[in-house]
């Protein structure tokens, strides 16, 4: 099939072709781009020695979150209601150095979504967790154990984020290790 001429001189077969390949090339190389590291969700994930039941009772209820997590601690489990944790026992639940989380959703005993509303005083990052939110997933993994993923979401490639994305990684494992201490069977005596 010959190439029609078109008003400008040149073939307009051809330059469809051409003009289609190029977007072609262009839609395809920006989709093999790969997403930044740090953009990835950050999952940390382990097993708890309880039941699902027993879990999610110490992540979403007052007596539970005390039990581990904060000396001061409160919840109200809602949709929109809140969080809050003081890690300074000299504290007051409520005060500046006290950290509140908004529920963005759950499902009983399979789910929980959380966003920063409050951080302490002196959080070092405070324009990055604007932008970011936690899922916890509570799951059976045998009739007495539980397997917790925690994910991070909504992190970028800002500087501050990055930083940010290093400190919940380390803050989530420490998260996940008071919990599986908390159920941890109790030790043996040695003989």
């Amino acid at each position: 099939m010959k190439a029609i001429p078109s008003e400008r001189g040149f073939p307009t077969s051809r330059f469809f072709v051409v003009v289609g390949l190029l977007l072609a090339m262009a839609f395809l190389g920006s989709a093999a781009v790969p997403r930044s590291q740090a953009a990835e969700p950050l999952v940390t994930e382990g097993l708890i020695e309880a039941p699902v039941k027993s879990v999610w009772e110490a992540f979403t209820t007052t007596a539970g979150l005390r039990s581990w997590m904060a000396p001061l601690a409160d919840i109200d489990l809602r949709l929109d209601g809140k969080m809050r944790a003081n890690y300074r026992s000299d504290g007051v639940l409520g005060d500046t150095n006290t950290i509140v989380n908004r529920i963005l959703s759950f499902e009983p005993e399979r789910m929980l979504s959380i966003r920063v509303d409050q951080a302490p005083t002196g959080f070092p990052f405070p324009e990055a967790v604007k932008s970011m939110w936690t899922v916890i997933h509570f799951e059976p993994a045998a009739e007495n154990r539980t397997r917790m993923r925690i994910v991070g979401l909504g992190f970028t490639d800002e500087p501050e984020s990055v930083r940010m994305r290093a400190f919940f990684g380390r803050g989530n494992a420490y998260t996940l290790r008071m919990l599986q201490e908390k159920f941890a069977p109790p030790r043996k005596p040695a003989p």
